[in-house]
């Protein structure tokens, strides 16, 4: 007798190769059975998936959780896990100084699987161009201590995957601080053997200077964004040494935000053949009420764009799971991964979606959240 099982439902698993109608059954925390649909399968608990998706649990790897401490924290239970997200990176809400609070508060009493990106400033995002006065967290060198950011990531490599730091002249006294902070970014993910992820809206540097300090396995946030150091050209050309930074292994994630993703930007990238890796939120208190709203509405735009469904789905579930180094435990329903699963409704209709620079467009498919399974229990209903 399995703990739960998940019937009748088409089984979209990117990671497999996999689109069919399949049950899955759950036991103990792992996936234990993927067979043909026959409803025979026996559990403790059974939800029908007729005429819904049934996926690996979601992975967002751009949101801001660090509720009651960063501006921009929001709880993450109620808006990832709730909506379909079960496991989720912060992206440097914490820097190594608010880090033991981060997790005790935030990672170890979360329902939600949270992982993080460590901040370069140790300060991470307390601070920020939207408080009075508006300071950034690299408008003083000071808070930048790579011997600080080491200790703190060899203290919790179970938990920091990488380093995070935001390349924008408001945060960095007016762009002088940029290219220093990015150096010391580097210096600390070369000795620690981490990714690099970079927020590059409104940076003095310009793009190919940003580029040039990335790595295989660094990842560019905010790749569709229509501001100052993106990656078209004054001719709407996706520039060069985007395609070279590719080629070398950068990896390339939505971070949708509240001013980082354009319709028009994502469009012309798309058609030129620049396909992001990863579709993340940048989910945070500025944005969770629109226009990102939650995972599945991020997805939905990209439909919209164009992108196969299975595609798609593959940028929130097998690609981060493979990012950050867990394709074998997460982001996949096969046999012996963990019993994180996300059903989901295909919708059809009409309804609109803004993106973040006032464009409103009329989408005819989305997808919502029905149930989300994460370590083989029912955590979150909306039926």
């Amino acid at each position: 007798m399995h703990d739960l099982a998940i019937q009748n439902g088409r089984l979209i698993d990117p990671a497999q190769n996999l689109d069919a109608p399949r049950d899955v059954a759950f036991t103990d925390g792992q996936v234990v059975a993927v067979t043909k649909s026959n409803d025979t399968t026996q559990a403790n608990e059974i939800i029908d998936a007729q005429d819904l998706l049934v996926v690996p649990g979601l992975i967002d790897l751009h949101v801001h959780v660090f509720d009651a401490v960063s501006h921009y924290g929001i709880p993450p239970d109620p808006t990832c896990l709730e909506r379909g997200v079960t496991t989720a990176v912060d992206a440097g809400s914490a820097g190594a100084a608010v880090w033991p609070g981060f997790d005790k508060f935030i990672i170890e009493a979360s329902e939600t699987r949270l992982y993080a990106m460590l901040n370069i400033s140790r300060i991470g995002l307390v601070t920020g161009a939207e408080l009075d006065p508006p300071v950034g967290e690299l408008d003083d060198l000071r808070h930048l201590n790579v011997p600080a950011a080491v200790q703190c990531i060899e203290e919790n490599r179970d938990k920091i995957l990488g380093i995070k730091i935001r390349l924008s002249d408001n945060l960095a006294a007016g762009g002088e601080n940029e290219m220093p902070a990015l150096l010391l970014a580097r210096e600390a993910a070369e000795a620690t053997g981490l990714p690099i992820m970079i927020h590059s809206p409104r940076s003095t540097l310009g793009l190919p200077a940003i580029l040039a300090e990335m790595r295989s396995g660094d990842i560019l946030t905010h790749c569709f964004h229509a501001h100052e150091s993106g990656i078209l050209d004054g001719r709407m050309k996706v520039i060069p040494e985007v395609r070279a930074a590719i080629e070398r292994g950068v990896h390339l994630d939505v971070g949708h935000g509240k001013g980082s993703f354009s319709y028009e930007v994502a469009r012309t990238a798309l058609a030129q053949g620049i396909t992001p890796d990863t579709i993340s939120t940048d989910l945070h208190r500025y944005n969770v009420a629109g226009p990102v709203f939650d995972m599945a509405t991020t997805i939905s735009k990209f439909l919209h764009l164009g992108m196969d469904l299975n595609d798609a789905l593959s940028r929130v579930t097998s690609i981060p799971a493979a990012t950050i180094k867990m394709q074998d435990e997460l982001g996949t329903l096969n046999v012996g991964a963990v019993a994180d699963a996300t059903v989901l409704r295909l919708c059809e209709g009409k309804r609109e979606m803004d993106d973040t620079v006032g464009k409103v467009e009329t989408i005819e498919r989305w997808l919502e959240p029905v149930y989300v399974v994460k370590d083989g229990r029912v955590v979150a209903r909306h039926v």
